[in-house]
């Protein structure tokens, strides 16, 4: 089934969306730009397969999972983690928000699955639970008690340091 939007009004209005959440991922601004562009090739490929029974973005973000994860099945030497560069010219409290921001990605990333993307896809991608149990084939609920329970562990972790 179509979507009522052309693929152009789609790219437009989603574009962004899957590059955050691909960004969330990889940390890696180029890759993930690159990836983007893949997910909205697979996108067109597949058009006919979408049923409209999810939001397009939910379905977007669904291909760009599939499109990381073939990515990283092909090139295992990626780091996940990107480099960060600091902020030019360094302000003082720039320079503490990048690197608290740094340590809570890395802790998030050091989250079991499936815990650390549902935390990705809420905190950086900015999806619904609704979306998220849908990217995951689960169901809302799942990934409220998901979400929670990550950021609990967060929680717990800053607190014993």
């Amino acid at each position: 089934m179509q979507p009522k939007q052309s693929m152009e009004e789609i790219y437009k209005s989603y574009a962004m969306t899957v590059y955050k959440y691909l960004l969330s991922m990889t940390h890696d601004e180029d890759l993930s730009e690159e990836l983007t562009q893949e997910t909205f090739y697979q996108a067109i490929r597949t058009i006919d397969h979408y049923d409209e029974s999810c939001r397009i973005s939910t379905w977007l973000c669904g291909i760009a999972r599939n499109v990381l994860r073939t990515y990283r099945r092909r090139n295992p030497q990626h780091e996940e983690l990107g480099d960060w560069d600091s902020p030019s010219p360094p302000e003082q409290d720039e320079v503490i928000r990048a690197e608290e921001r740094v340590q809570l990605i890395r802790r998030i990333h050091e989250l079991q699955e499936p815990a650390r993307e549902v935390v990705y896809l809420r905190a950086f991608g900015e999806l619904s639970f609704r979306e998220i149990g849908a990217v995951f084939g689960k169901s809302e609920n799942w990934a409220r008690v998901t979400f929670y329970r990550g950021k609990e562990k967060l929680r717990k972790e800053a607190e014993q340091k």
